[in-house]
């Protein structure tokens, strides 16, 4: 049965602190060798995505802000499917809403409840630099956002809590990653995953699916494989995710990402 792999980035294949891979490298060279596609499914935008997938040498569909939009290069699937747009020859699946719109709706709130936060379209490339401890290039492309809002909340307990309630009221959603919350329409990466798996499924017929994730904003793509894998957060401790078949593995995010890769993958 052929395989296909969808993995979370940040604190996953990713390094949560320097964004380093090269811990994940030999798990990333026996999938390569094996043919087993590599499913990007990050809260990154689009302009970063592009940037690992050609360090990487990884050239399969990806999925970008949480299940915002699917991007297929064109000719991959050896048939005909429903997509919305074409951008930079790859053909491109929209779950999510326009970003403008998101952001319009957070300043509503903002303005009406006059809760204290700011996105990344509020920041400066250096400001979301040092939020998040990227470099600055890295940060202008964390910053060309297309289908939801990295959100950096200033305020705790009550006051959080109705912030976030008044993001569900006017329609939108939201998710927690290691760092910050981030606020789309109805979208996320589970939608996402399924879609993805049905394509591969037309084209190869039964498929066994596996997800990495290491966040609660992994869930929903974790919820969608077979085989669901949990890796360690930075204290060596695992996210409190229940979930039937859940595996979870001994390591730090790329680490554990290799460990499992030499594991579970069949004859790697």
């Amino acid at each position: 049965m052929k395989q296909v792999i969808f993995t979370d980035l940040d604190g996953t294949l990713l390094d949560l602190e320097t964004y380093s891979y090269e811990k994940s490298l030999a798990g990333i060279n026996r999938v390569k060798q094996k043919g087993i596609p590599v499913i990007f499914c990050s809260a990154k935008t689009r302009a970063e995505l592009e940037v690992y997938r050609h360090k990487m040498g990884v050239f399969h569909p990806f999925i970008v802000e949480n299940g915002g939009a699917i991007f297929i290069p064109s000719n991959y699937f050896p048939f005909s499917f429903g997509y919305h747009r074409i951008v930079d020859e790859l053909l491109v699946i929209e779950l999510g809403i326009p970003y403008n719109e998101v952001r319009r709706l957070l300043g509503k709130i903002k303005e009406e409840g006059r809760f204290h936060f700011r996105g990344f379209g509020d920041m400066s490339a250096e400001e979301v630099a040092k939020a998040s401890g990227l470099d600055i290039e890295s940060a202008k492309l964390a910053k060309q956002r297309e289908y939801d809002e990295t959100v950096k909340f200033d305020i705790s307990g009550e006051e959080m809590s109705k912030a976030l309630e008044k993001i569900k009221e006017v329609g939108l959603s939201w998710t927690h990653g290691g760092r910050f919350y981030e606020v789309m329409g109805d979208n996320d990466k589970g939608k996402a995953v399924r879609i993805v798996s049905d394509l591969y499924c037309r084209m190869w017929g039964e498929i066994e699916t596996i997800g990495f994730g290491d966040s609660l904003n992994d869930l929903p793509m974790l919820s969608a494989v077979d085989i669901p894998i949990l890796v360690q957060r930075k204290a060596r401790t695992w996210e409190s995710i229940n979930l039937p078949r859940l595996r979870k593995i001994q390591g730090v995010g790329p680490e554990g990402w290799s460990k499992a890769i030499k594991e579970i993958i069949s004859g790697a």
